[in-house]
């Protein structure tokens, strides 16, 4: 079964921070192809939208411009997580967050490139 677990989210006020994780067992990772993961937000009434991606090999990043200076994302090839540091959190931030996983070797930071996806964890960011 291919599983990818989002966990860290929850509420914070204005400038503060907050990890994201998101695992993938092993099989997934082969059974599906994964040749990267990105994170993606959905606020109310918005359509959901890329925030950062990297690949399993040579963990290249890339993010949204609205959070390329505040948020990190890294990978743990060993343990199959990738992890989303994000800082100086802003109301705008809140969301759900999703990891998805993508097997296209050529990313484009668009919904429609990525295969399977988390059930979404709650970041709430309060003023």
């Amino acid at each position: 079964q291919v599983q990818l677990v989002e966990s860290g989210g929850g509420l914070v006020q204005a400038g503060d921070w907050m990890n994201l994780t998101c695992a993938a067992s092993r099989q997934t990772r082969q059974t599906i192809n994964s040749f990267a993961v990105g994170w993606f937000r959905q606020a109310p009434g918005k359509e959901r939208e890329f925030v950062a991606r990297i690949t399993w090999s040579g963990g290249y990043a890339y993010y949204a411009a609205s959070v390329r200076d505040r948020f990190v994302i890294s990978r743990d090839n060993a343990k199959n997580t990738v992890l989303l540091e994000m800082r100086n959190l802003k109301p705008e931030d809140t969301a759900i967050y999703y990891c998805a996983s993508s097997s296209r070797a050529v990313l484009r930071p668009y919904v429609a490139d990525y295969d399977y996806w988390g059930q979404g964890t709650q970041v709430t960011v309060s003023s």
